[in-house]
Order: C-alpha cells, then structure tokens, then sequence
C-alpha cells in the first residue's frame, strides 16, 4: 500500500512558515540535497493544501531540470486538497474535495510509490490529527526564528509519534523521521465491553463480569496569510 508522506523545514521553536528566510539559505548543502533526492527517489505522486498548490504553480513551471525537484513536482499528478479552488492550470492536477479521508485511502490503495507532501503545514497537521499521515520527515535546524506559523499550531489533543530515524548532519541539522503511532483503546476498556452481557437475563440477576488482567504500560516511541511551500528555493529567472 503507497503511503503519505510529508517533509518540512522546521525551526527548533517549530515555525515552518518561509523557511528560505531562515532555513534554506543558511543550512541546505549537498548531504541535504542528497536527502532531499533521496525521498523523491520512493515517491511518485504530490498532495498540496491550496496555498502551497498556488504559490508553487507560479514558480516551478518556470524551472528547468537542472534545479532540484523541478521534474519531480512539474511531471507527477499532484492531488490539491481545497474546496474553494475550481481550476487547477499546473498540469497534471487534479482537485481532491468532499471526503478527503476516503479519498486519500483510496488513492493509498493503489499501485505506485509514496504520495509527497512538501511543506502544506495546515495540511499536514490536519492529516495528522486524522490519522491519515503515515510519516513525517522534519530538517530540525538549530534556530530559534521567534515568530511565524508554528507546525503544531491548532492541534488540541495527544498526537504520538514513534522515532523510525535520525541523523545529524554537518551544517548542526537534525534529520528525523517519524511514524505515527496508532491510537488504541486501553484493553481493560475491550475487556470490559467484551465481557459485560448485551441485556440482563429477566430470570435470574445478571452476572458480574470477571475483572480483566490490568494492562501493561507502554513506553511511547517526518493557513492563513503563510508560505506554506517547503521545497529548496528556486533560483531567479529573468523574464518571469
């Protein structure tokens, strides 16, 4: 099954919004680069929120091989996630709107590689909160930006994640990956439910469940006015 995955930029106080301010220009080199190639290589699709749809529409059909992602992001089918937007011009594209949970499950369904999110932290998160995000790959870089739209902004409840991988590069950049770590109901609350009867019997007084065996502690393991594209920064063409 192909799964979603999302890779961002990030600051160490989890801003994520205009990373080429901060991020980009200071810590992207060949080990990043090789990274960065190195996702695109297990991936054959694109998923963007509206914002990141746009803002990249208007830069990446201007670029040409040379630059990294530009064949990636121009020539796979990218799936925009928008209810407002009626006409996608950066081909091939394809509106994705309604049950977006059903959708992307049945995108996840067939062949192919992993579905590419680059940057979209709206859309991430949103996913994350879902359950329909199978991993999420962040380039930690060792700064503290201050302010800008944080990844995590808006989330109001535990989400675990798992650590799958982690790798520090030169520039002091942290490479992780995470998975998302499924909930579960507590197994006294299964045992429980299993075990109480659907509907006393009228003869005889119900029966006390047995008390199930407690369960055992488990130990916990990569938008408004924003730039939400993450991708490295375009060089400038004259004549745009």
């Amino acid at each position: 099954m192909r799964r979603i995955v999302a890779g961002l930029l990030i600051s160490l106080d989890g801003v994520v919004e205009s990373p080429s301010d901060w991020g980009f220009s200071q810590y992207f080199d060949d080990e990043m680069r090789e990274g960065i190639r190195a996702g695109i290589a297990q991936a054959d699709a694109v998923l963007l929120g509206r914002r990141t749809y746009l803002d990249f529409a208007e830069v990446w059909p201007n670029q040409g091989s040379d630059v990294l992602m530009a064949d990636f992001l121009n020539n796979s089918p990218k799936y925009v996630v928008s209810t407002t937007l009626d006409t996608l011009r950066w081909a091939p594209s394809r509106l994705l709107a309604g049950d977006l949970a059903k959708q992307l499950r049945k995108l996840k369904q067939q062949p192919g590689k992993n579905i590419l999110i680059p940057g979209s932290p709206t859309l991430v998160r949103s996913l994350l909160g879902d359950g329909l995000l199978d991993e999420l790959n962040l380039n930690v870089c060792p700064v503290v930006v201050g302010s800008g739209v944080r990844l995590f902004d808006g989330i109001t409840h535990q989400a675990r994640l798992k650590l799958v991988e982690s790798r520090a590069l030169r520039t002091g950049v942290l490479s992780v990956t995470y998975q998302p770590v499924p909930a579960r109901k507590s197994r006294s609350c299964i045992g429980l439910s299993r075990a109480l009867p659907s509907a006393p019997a009228p003869a005889s007084p119900p029966r006390m469940p047995p008390v199930p065996d407690p369960p055992a502690q488990r130990v916990p393991g990569s938008a408004g006015p924003e730039r939400q594209g993450q991708s490295p920064p375009a060089p400038q063409r004259q004549g745009r």
